[in-house]
């Protein structure tokens, strides 16, 4: 989806605004001394890992890192909001700047006031390293982690090893660093691509996870060297300001792969999306993994009977049952070796993150949940093959659960589930595309709980509205609670009166005990 505006100027409006009480929330009106900031629209115009796919019996055979989880069901869900995308800007010199530095404080201070209790912060590999390898300059993170720590606020960091060029203004975009896209120009194979050879530079294919083709590094050592930098420079505020720490796995930070790529028009919604290994490094390991099964000519291609990217499930013969289909020899092997790829991916680069902050769980001034993103993809749920899951790397259909190794891997290594689209109800959604956000939420939740692992989770679309945001609510205290909620994401719109005015009870709501 495409990203939404920044926030706009902020000025303080002439009449206090009170916030009435706000459907069966319980909201409590804001005092008299309280003002609500208005923010006017223009403020921010701006091997391989090791693909064999028996990671199954793998994930079994390890003793998870978690232990039972207390009872949350009553507990109050801290809301995070997430900074706005175009929160950056660049200076004269072409260096990268925080935006209106003092609208942007009276925003943190109004978010304050309402009981938010921290901020996301995207923190961008291709600012930090922008220019050369090693080269890491967290001066921008300093200032921005500084003014939300001196408005009382913590800090959900998420470690972005993606680009971002989705803005409609031009503003907030970034690419992956300089040096990486310089390595792009005179090898595209570092990409990912479609059968047609389209790529686009959002994220570094799983094939060079292990390929020494960055200076010297592996992609996989590049992003270990660049959490170790990370939690180094901010030693001190670990666990203290910085309690939520997500470590970005693919396009959007999210473990996946850009399967459904909008941006450039190649897909619409509900499209089923198109497999994403014909680089010539995943198409390598794919005849690798062939050979070993004795089924060399396996690894030649991959499934040629799949649709295109708006394709939809009835009348593509690899979606369907049949001798072709995702049910053949074939089609299991081919599939599992796509989401086996994923999962050691996560299992990488998780295993690295865990071990950096484990020092932080015992630490006296708090912990810090180190956190993973996965893909809310719902469209196609009710269906046997779940094809728009499939082609996005989760082996997730009617007779298999394909989030259950997922879940194993975070388990391992004491990381939490993220997932997007806790604002959604499947009447809300198309029927004829046999949408599910609830049935999949649900399979997330249920496969949480067996792995026992901590939930968080955020909103797929921007929603004000009472409804929407009383399903939020909903959502978050299913059974149990999930360990945290992330608004998506800090715009103009939210400081709006009658937006507002619904907001501020929801994050009230939220932090009361149920």
């Amino acid at each position: 989806m495409a990203e939404r505006g920044g926030i706009p100027n902020c000025r303080c409006w002439g009449r206090r605004s009170f916030v009435k009480d706000w459907g069966r929330s319980g909201g409590r009106k804001i005092g008299k001394d309280s003002m609500v900031c208005r923010f006017d629209r223009g403020f921010y115009g701006w091997s391989s890992v090791g693909s064999n796919f028996c990671i199954l019996s793998m994930a079994h055979q390890e003793k998870s890192k978690s232990t039972v989880l207390e009872s949350s069901k009553h507990k109050r869900v801290p809301i995070f909001v997430m900074m706005p995308i175009d929160i950056l800007g660049v200076d004269t010199s072409g260096a990268p700047k925080i935006r209106k530095v003092k609208a942007l404080a009276m925003s943190l201070k109004a978010l304050k006031l309402a009981g938010v209790h921290g901020i996301t912060v995207e923190v961008w590999w291709g600012i930090v390293e922008r220019s050369s390898p090693l080269n890491y300059d967290w001066s921008l993170y300093e200032e921005l982690f500084r003014m939300i720590s001196v408005s009382g606020l913590k800090l959900h960091v998420s470690l972005s090893f993606h680009s971002c060029t989705r803005s409609s203004s031009g503003k907030g975009v970034v690419t992956l660093p300089s040096w990486i896209v310089e390595i792009g120009f005179l090898d595209k194979n570092i990409y990912y691509q479609d059968r047609n050879g389209l790529s686009n530079g959002d994220y570094l294919t799983l094939g060079v996870d292990q390929m020494p083709l960055f200076c010297g590094r592996t992609a996989l050592q590049c992003y270990e060297d660049f959490m170790f930098s990370f939690v180094n420079k901010f030693d001190s505020i670990m666990g203290s300001v910085i309690e939520e720490v997500s470590i970005g796995l693919g396009p959007s930070g999210e473990l996946r792969y850009p399967a459904h790529p909008s941006a450039d028009g190649r897909w619409r919604f509900p499209g089923i999306g198109e497999f994403q290994c014909y680089d010539k490094y995943m198409m390598e390991d794919l005849k690798r993994v062939a050979c070993q099964e004795g089924k060399p000519e396996w690894g030649d291609d991959g499934p040629r009977n799949a649709g295109g990217y708006n394709s939809v499930p009835p009348g593509v013969p690899f979606f369907e049952e049949g001798r072709e289909s995702f049910l053949s020899d074939y089609g299991r092997f081919f599939l599992e070796w796509y989401s086996g790829k994923l999962i050691y991916h996560a299992d990488a680069i998780l295993g690295k993150a865990a071990n950096m902050l484990k020092k932080y769980q015992d630490n006296a001034s708090g912990s810090v949940l180190l956190v993973a993103k996965i893909g809310g993809i719902y469209w196609w749920y009710h269906t046997q093959s779940h094809p728009a899951e499939l082609t996005a790397g989760y082996y997730n259909t009617a007779m298999r659960d394909g989030y259950d190794p997922l879940a194993s891997v975070l388990s391992r290594h004491g990381a939490a589930l993220h997932i997007s689209c806790l604002e959604m109800i499947d009447s809300e959604t198309p029927s004829n595309y046999r949408c599910s956000p609830e049935g999949l939420l649900q399979q997330i939740r249920t496969v949480s709980n067996k792995r026992i692992i901590h939930l968080t989770g955020r909103n797929a679309n921007e929603r004000f509205d009472k409804a929407g945001l009383l399903q939020i609510v909903d959502n978050c205290y299913q059974v149990e609670a999930v360990r945290s909620f992330t608004y998506f994401r800090m715009n103009d719109k939210i400081f709006r009166v009658e937006n507002w005015n619904n907001f501020v009870p929801f994050v009230r709501r939220m932090n009361s005990e149920l």
